[in-house]
């Protein structure tokens, strides 16, 4: 048992409370208990599916799945996009016992076959069109011997049909609010990806600190999350935080784009939008913004990325909406950093979300008091305690007898409490015998007018030597020329010192992004042609 003074105390901020016998399939199936059975659920292009349907749902994919002769504890790969179907396989697994596994629906085949063996799944559970990529031949020799579809029957596919003819009622699984309740794998920005394991109460948390105190949702609120589930701000976003109070969630499948997002806003009116700023980006500077409709949106929010103050004004001019930037990881399960509708500072991560105390560590490893600059941890309950079949890594990353996250991200606090994201605490780079933090050039020019996105790394030259390169690209009729990139690097150079600036520009016409919709820079730093400026 963690050593919980810091996370106990936390909570009791918060009024924070759960029975010790709990299973976190009761943010849906509490629903039905509070009379909220007709409300919708979900929302989609094709219509609303209530709680009572989805519950129904989920009991079906329960039962099929003990059916097969899946038992308490056994995994199951989640690899769906955002349909209903989603969160009632999730709900129906955790609700039995299971613990489903959400992944990426991105990922490679050789990625995928990792987190069947990592994991050691007895099962898969996939939306229709995925059973081309999570194919029997992928998961042979594995632990995986049931696999699931919301499409039909078909051969060694568990399709509609057979989901149907299951019944409908599954009894609740004694689960212990510790218990393993469900995994997301990490990004694996650094080496492969890491099992993040949460716990059954976890969600129920960031629903106690983040919803109740920023979001302020109930029913006849709808929340459209552009991150997918799978993505442990969506999964918060779409899932935790709507079924908590009875709201619905807007989901819809494929590749997000502005047009359609519009259309969609447009026609199923959301109340909640939550974006990365990349989509913000998008979104702001696409060519139609000023003839859409927002009107149903009451709060939009920002998460994952330093928004542009740039895009952050464009917003709030087109359509009279601030962002609410915040940060959170997949470790701690959504956002502990947050600004809010009143109080915020531009290009801050916020203060430290009601429920997550917050610290800094300066190089010698001691406590930042007041404000400085520093390595964050971050304690709260919804914190992971592992990761799965990596103890060096959990050693590395998780501290304090289990009540401390090691983030690795380095911030600037101020006096009144508000964190700047400096970045990664191993980004620091020398560059003619200074040291700079790429994070801080990027962010500065994303803010010149001709900037529609960009991205800076630091970059080894042929002798060994550390140079700094700007990703860039510009707006549409904006000429990418020699003269452009002297205008960017002196603008930054007048911003910061001269020393802080690219000294190398690189022009793209867009930018590669991961399968969460950042920008991916270890994909940019494998390319070296289009050189502009020096």
């Amino acid at each position: 048992m963690v050593n919980a003074s810091v996370i106990d105390e936390q909570a009791r901020i918060v009024g924070y409370h759960c029975p010790d016998r709990y299973n976190a399939s009761r943010l849906l199936f509490d629903n039905l208990a509070n009379g909220r059975g007709d409300y919708p659920a979900v929302v989609t292009e094709h219509g609303i599916t209530t709680y009572a349907a989805l519950a129904g749902e989920a009991n079906r994919c329960g039962n099929i799945l003990i059916n097969r002769g899946l038992s308490r504890g056994d995994r199951v790969i989640i690899l769906m996009d955002d349909e209903p179907a989603c969160p009632a396989a999730i709900m129906g697994a955790m609700k039995a016992g299971l613990v489903p596994i959400l992944v990426n629906t991105l990922s490679t085949q050789e990625l995928l076959r990792y987190y069947v063996v990592d994991s050691g799944a007895r099962a898969a559970v996939v939306s229709a069109g995925f059973e081309q990529i999570l194919t029997p031949a992928l998961i042979s020799e594995t632990t995986c011997d049931t696999l699931i579809t919301s499409g039909q029957d078909d051969g060694p596919w568990i399709g509609r049909e057979s989901l149907l003819a299951c019944s409908a009622e599954l009894e609740e699984a004694e689960t212990h609010k510790d218990d393993m309740a469900f995994w997301m794998y990490s990004s694996g920005t650094t080496g492969r990806p890491k099992g993040v394991v949460h716990r059954h109460e976890d969600p129920l948390y960031t629903h106690f600190t983040y919803a109740r105190h920023f979001l302020k949702l109930g029913p006849g609120d709808i929340c459209y999350s552009i991150p997918k589930i799978f993505f442990a701000y969506g999964f918060g976003n779409s899932v935790t935080f709507p079924f908590a109070v009875g709201a619905a969630a807007l989901l819809t499948t494929g590749r997000p784009e502005p047009a359609p997002i519009f259309d969609l806003i447009r026609r199923c009116r959301p109340t909640v939008l939550f974006a990365l700023p990349t989509a913000y980006t998008a979104l702001a500077r696409f060519a139609d913004t000023r003839a859409t409709d927002l009107t149903s949106v009451r709060l939009c929010i920002s998460a994952a990325e330093v928004l542009s103050n740039d895009i952050a004004d464009a917003w709030l001019k087109q359509f009279d909406l601030g962002i609410v930037e915040g940060l959170g990881s997949t470790e701690v399960l959504h956002i502990y950093l947050s600004n809010d509708s009143t109080r915020r500072k531009p290009g801050s991560a916020g203060r430290a979300v009601p429920g997550y105390a917050i610290r800094l560590r300066d190089s010698d490893g001691n406590l930042v008091e007041n404000d400085g600059e520093g390595v964050m941890e971050v304690a709260g309950l919804s914190n992971t305690r592992q990761y799965w079949n990596q103890p060096e890594k959990t050693a590395e990353t998780i501290k304090g007898n289990g009540e401390w996250i090691l983030t690795g991200d380095r911030f600037r606090r101020d006096e009144d409490g508000f964190y700047f994201f400096l970045g990664r605490a191993d980004d620091l780079v020398k560059v003619s015998g200074q040291w700079v933090w790429p994070l801080e050039i990027e962010i500065t020019l994303a803010e010149h007018p001709a900037v529609y996105e960009c991205a800076v790394v630091a970059e080894e030259l042929p002798d060994r030597r550390m140079t700094v390169v700007a990703y860039v690209v510009p707006l549409n009729g904006v000429t990418a020329d020699e003269e452009l990139s002297r205008e960017l690097q002196a603008f930054v150079k007048q911003t910061l010192v001269p020393y802080k600036y690219p000294r190398e520009i690189r022009y793209r016409d867009e930018l590669p992004k991961t399968g969460t919709g950042k920008i991916d820079r270890r994909a940019l730093r494998r390319q070296k042609s289009g050189v502009v400026g020096s």
